[in-house]
């Protein structure tokens, strides 16, 4: 196996993105890629493209065929991929896989998706197929409700607070108003968060990410070339997948996520790492209550510390670790293909130093987490800087 690592990164800003179409943000997102990467489209060998549900939200299917159509890429391999919002984490671990193996040398790997051009019950409706269709969705559950349920668990055995859940979207707000390419680039307090309407109890509005148009792109190459197009590569030191029920009701525990405890464990043990070496994380804020379970998951706090943790600012920008710098899926935005490429974008510009009024002091090693469904699968990556 080869090592691999980023040698491009590229990002549209997230949002309503009414002047835009779905083929107009792929070509922004990896035309970016590939000049920051200084290829040209001869040097490509393959690319990937992660959407949840282009069908749905646009009826556009085949989306890597048109992207590879769009950009001038007729002889080249292209391939979607659909993990429900985990779809732009599984095709950067596909594109890793790809070039790690040897099958190819620069492939780039993209994800996208045009939410808002639907209704909000289409929208919801789309995705509502990320859970089990017959058990959850069709007996009239959606996912704030899944969330809630997690939420109102956590709160009931560990005495998590709505207003701990709160802090959490403060934090990432905070952190959005230093992103240009975020959605919502407001400060919040904890009163806006507790006064926002109610969406499913303990959960309000502002307790969850919204409906957003974008996407993202990276480069992938093996070290030995990396070296030789960019200064600063940062190196994927790896790259974790683990699965779990579809189902809420089937699972071991509704306070975590065990597809991310796994993938974060055997991350941590591929990459000979801890918890204690990640600087700056990017994880799965789709909801307030996945922020807490996915910092105790990853094993960065214990079951139930996670939520004081963060109220207390523990992981605020450059504080005790540096969480969702980018605003994350609340302030920067969610659309729900783009969402894992983004976040490995986000700590490929903290890696180089290029995260300007939102840098952290000292950024070595990154982590991304990205989650579909309500955690039936759940992708890791970690990345370090070569220099």
């Amino acid at each position: 196996m080869r090592d691999v690592a980023i040698v491009g990164v590229g990002l549209t800003k997230f949002g309503e993105r009414w002047e835009a179409g779905l083929k107009e943000l792929m070509s922004e997102a990896w035309l970016s890629a590939m000049e920051d990467a200084n290829i040209s489209r001869d040097d490509v060998d393959m690319l990937f493209a992660g959407t949840m549900a282009s069908g749905r939200f646009t009826g556009q299917e085949h989306v890597a065929a048109l992207i590879a159509d769009q950009l001038g890429f007729s002889n080249v391999p292209a391939v979607r991929v659909e993990n429900a919002c985990a779809s732009g984490g599984t095709a950067l671990r596909q594109g890793y896989i790809t070039v790690a193996s040897g099958i190819h040398d620069i492939v780039v790997v993209g994800g996208v998706e045009k939410m808002t051009d639907v209704t909000s019950a289409e929208a919801s409706t789309a995705l509502g197929g990320a859970g089990d269709q017959e058990w959850e969705l069709f007996q009239g559950i959606t996912f704030p409700g899944l969330y809630a349920m997690m939420a109102k668990r956590h709160m009931h055995d560990f005495g998590t607070t709505e207003e701990q859940m709160a802090a959490v979207s403060v934090k990432n707000h905070e952190n959005a108003t230093k992103n240009p390419y975020a959605q919502f680039r407001k400060k919040m307090t904890i009163s806006d968060i507790m006064e926002s309407k109610m969406v499913a109890d303990p959960l309000k509005l502002l307790d969850c990410s919204p409906l957003s148009d974008g996407a993202a792109a990276l480069v992938l190459a093996p070290l030995e070339i990396a070296r030789k197009l960019n200064d600063t590569p940062i190196k994927i030191l790896a790259s974790t997948h683990a699965t779990d029920t579809l189902r809420l009701a089937e699972r071991e525990t509704l306070t975590g996520v065990k597809a991310a405890r796994i993938a974060g464990e055997a991350a941590f043990r591929h990459a000979k790492l801890t918890p204690k070496d990640i600087n700056v994380a990017e994880v799965h804020d789709c909801f307030t209550i996945a922020e807490i379970m996915a910092m105790e998951d990853l094993g960065f706090y214990k079951k139930g510390e996670a939520a004081k943790a963060i109220a207390a600012g523990e992981t605020a920008l450059n504080s005790k670790l540096s969480v969702i710098t980018s605003g994350g899926l609340k302030g920067c935005g969610h659309p729900v293909g783009a969402t894992g490429v983004k976040q490995a974008v986000e700590i490929t510009w903290q890696l180089r130093g290029e995260a300007k009024d939102r840098q952290v002091t000292k950024a070595d090693i990154g982590l991304t987490h990205n989650v579909g469904g309500s955690g039936s699968t759940a992708v890791v990556h970690i990345f370090g800087r070569t220099n």
